[in-house]
């Protein structure tokens, strides 16, 4: 008899955050996507350990280790970037851990600013953690929105 559950196993818990940025389309992706290894540990600021395994340039299957501080736990994993599209998107996904990052762009020609969508999906939780499903939804969200403004205000400081 197979035991059914008030839940599906498979849904991913996902937060998304987005945000003006007073700057070019090209501009914020150079940030993001074309610097990626050098930017992504100041605006992920739970990253306490970064390294790129396949070299400093950003293509889709390069791979990067990453040990991040996650309420006082090391955890350390391996992601490949899986879609690199310059000055719309770059996602990456983790190999040995359930996660993935999508950072979408979208200009506005009128005003020269960008939109930056932030995207973050917990592809599969274990079963025991399904009850907190709304608080790993809200803090997932809340670190979005982070995300968004920490790249928002590090670009705003490296060009001036």
């Amino acid at each position: 008899m197979q035991i059914k559950f008030p839940f599906d196993l498979s849904k991913p818990v996902t937060g998304e955050a987005s945000i003006e940025i007073d700057k070019p389309i090209h501009e914020v992706f150079s940030y993001i996507g074309e610097h990626f290894y050098d930017n992504y540990p100041k605006w992920s600021v739970e990253v306490v350990e970064f390294e790129p395994l396949d070299g400093k340039e950003v293509f889709v299957g390069a791979k990067a280790k990453q040990t991040r501080k996650d309420n006082g736990a090391a955890v350390e994993s391996i992601f490949e970037i899986t879609e690199y599209q310059p000055s719309i998107k770059l996602i990456f996904k983790g190999l040995n851990e359930p996660y993935k990052h999508s950072y979408l762009l979208a200009s506005s020609e009128q005003t020269q600013t960008t939109r930056l969508t932030f995207r973050f999906d917990l592809l599969e939780i274990e079963v025991f953690m399904r009850p907190f499903e709304k608080l790993i939804r809200s803090a997932i969200e809340d670190g979005a929105e982070n995300t968004v403004e920490n790249i928002k205000n590090l670009i705003a400081l490296e060009s001036n």
